[in-house]
């Protein structure tokens, strides 16, 4: 049984088909097909509050293309997620009423506190005792969870995000909101607190560092800093020669580093975990959740 996932995001669009099987009664999700499709929708939204007619038309065109995934590869179940690009679209509902007449794919514009919660359940299997922040840094906006003892005690989105802040889009008073935020809900949890990083551009980050590949990778506060003033000291040509860094990541990496710095020092943390999930593995959770009770069994032999 397979199943899959979209994630419609500002500076990127993602693909996530997966298979389900269950092995002598336990449940495994075995990723089969990944693909991410640079299109910035976020670039038209964040500087003329709409998507533009030829983004349009090429989005609509990806989405007939991820039909024909979906089809090959036989789905049972899939969930198409967009995020802050269209939550601040003006045409956003235009252009989901557009891709399901011409596509069939019903597209759900969700708020920034479902895709936190999203977020959360794709990290529900790795967070342990103790206090953890949950930063994951998209094109648009950056959602926080906060853990104590595995148990999630808040959540929030902000309009904070790395094209969003390349277009000069975000304002101070968003920082103090969740400076703010911080003050209040972590007031009462225990010190010391471990970041857990999502998006792309923290993972990319750990690679620009060389160092040894860890079980779960992680970096300290001071060689994120590191890391960040050596590529922010680069230009978006020299990080594409030099660091071999696709275009769409090679402009935003240097905005998005200055978010997990800020918010992990409002947040007084001084190591970031570094997890391969994402947006569309929480998407995949409630996929799962939904035919986790068709899924065929199969048992060793005695």
């Amino acid at each position: 049984m397979r199943i899959a996932a979209v994630d419609i995001g500002s500076n990127a669009i993602r693909l996530q088909v997966s298979t389900l099987i269950r092995y002598n009664g336990k449940d495994t999700i075995k990723n089969l097909e990944y693909i991410r499709f640079p299109l910035r929708l976020g670039q038209d939204v964040f500087n003329s509050g709409s998507v533009l007619p030829q983004t349009a038309d090429k989005f609509v065109a990806l989405m007939k293309a991820f039909g024909i995934m979906l089809d090959l590869y036989e789905v049972s179940a899939y969930r198409v997620c967009a995020t802050s690009a269209f939550r601040d679209a003006k045409n956003g509902p235009e252009l989901v009423k557009r891709t399901l007449a011409e596509t069939g794919i019903q597209i759900e514009i969700i708020s920034g506190e479902e895709e936190a919660t999203l977020l959360g359940l794709a990290l529900s299997r790795i967070v342990e005792n103790g206090t953890f922040i949950h930063i994951d840094v998209g094109g648009g906006s950056t959602e926080l969870n906060l853990y104590s003892d595995k148990e999630k005690r808040a959540s929030e989105s902000f309009k904070l995000g790395s094209v969003r802040n390349m277009s000069g889009r975000i304002s101070t008073s968003e920082w103090l909101h969740m400076e703010s935020w911080l003050k209040k809900n972590m007031q009462h949890l225990h010190m010391p607190v471990t970041a857990i990083g999502t998006g792309g551009n923290i993972s990319k980050l750990y690679d620009l560092c060389g160092l040894k590949k860890k079980k779960l990778k992680s970096l300290s506060l001071s060689e994120l800093q590191d890391v960040h003033l050596m590529v922010s000291r680069m230009s978006v040509e020299e990080r594409i020669h030099q660091l071999m860094l696709n275009p769409d990541r090679a402009d935003v990496i240097v905005p998005a580093s200055e978010i997990y710095l800020q918010t992990m020092q409002l947040a007084r943390a001084k190591k970031i975990l570094i997890p391969d999930l994402g947006l569309k593995d929480g998407i995949l959770e409630t996929q799962y959740q939904l035919v986790k009770d068709q899924i065929p069994t199969y048992s060793s032999p005695n």
